[in-house]
């Protein structure tokens, strides 16, 4: 199943530069019939799998890549802002895609070279593919996991420590990723706050100190946070920083 999830996304990517450099069309025949000889058969389950596990693929680009801190770090910017419902989440959700994917360009672009092309042209197996094809996610992976968070779950498996990155599990490297980037993201969540926390604290101080306690501070503190934010060219700096933290 894991392995067929990498392998959609893989095809995905490959599929986006394949076009880039060649755009044609391809044609697409569909017939039932059937098959002939074993391999036939083979192939038809390999597409039919394919297929199958083609609504898996989101899940894919929420494990392996980026896109969970850029999320999480907007969901807080939001937030700490408190401009509720603005911008959208649907511009939240779309301005993290393409990040994630401008991101992960330098890594897609290396596994379609390395894999997908050659075993494309018959020059490499699928063993061979699958190892190269996947090692440019697993580096980015590893450079973007805390030690820590690696070592616990290799622990809980009770296995034994890797000497390479090619001993490093999928199943023990998503997983750890995974928390490396929800602690990161909520770092950033927390530096986020402070500023607008700072805002907010005087403004409430200067309503009491004029007994205005009935009039609420986030209405006063909402107009000073927005222009604060927009005077210091908040997502030029935050999309920046965020682009340059990961390694």
């Amino acid at each position: 199943m894991r392995l067929a999830r990498f392998i959609i996304f893989v095809l995905f990517c490959s599929c986006i530069f394949a076009f880039a450099a060649n755009p044609t069309i391809p044609t697409v025949n569909l017939s039932l019939t059937a098959p002939d000889t074993p391999k036939q058969l083979v192939t038809t389950l390999n597409v039919v799998l394919v297929l199958t596990l083609l609504v898996l693929a989101p899940s894919l680009v929420l494990v392996m890549t980026s896109f969970t801190r850029l999320i999480i770090v907007f969901a807080f910017l939001r937030t700490a802002l408190g401009t509720q419902q603005s911008p959208p989440t649907q511009i939240l959700v779309s301005l993290a895609l393409v990040l994630t994917f401008f991101i992960m360009e330098p890594a897609m672009k290396e596994s379609y070279n390395q894999a997908i092309k050659p075993y494309m042209d018959n020059k490499i197996s699928y063993e061979a593919a699958f190892d190269k094809g996947i090692q440019p996610f697993k580096d980015f992976m590893l450079n973007n996991t805390r030690e820590k968070d690696l070592a616990l779950f290799f622990r809980i498996r009770d296995l034994p420590n890797p000497q390479t990155t090619q001993d490093v599990p999928l199943s023990v490297l998503i997983p750890a990723f995974m928390i490396s980037e929800l602690k990161t993201a909520f770092q950033i969540g927390f530096l986020l706050y402070l500023p607008f926390l700072v805002i907010d604290m005087v403004v409430s101080s200067i309503l009491m100190a004029m007994g205005m306690m009935m009039l609420p501070p986030v209405m006063i503190s909402l107009p000073f946070k927005i222009l604060i934010f927009v005077l210091v060219d908040g997502f030029n700096l935050l999309i920046g920083n965020l682009v340059a933290s990961f390694r």
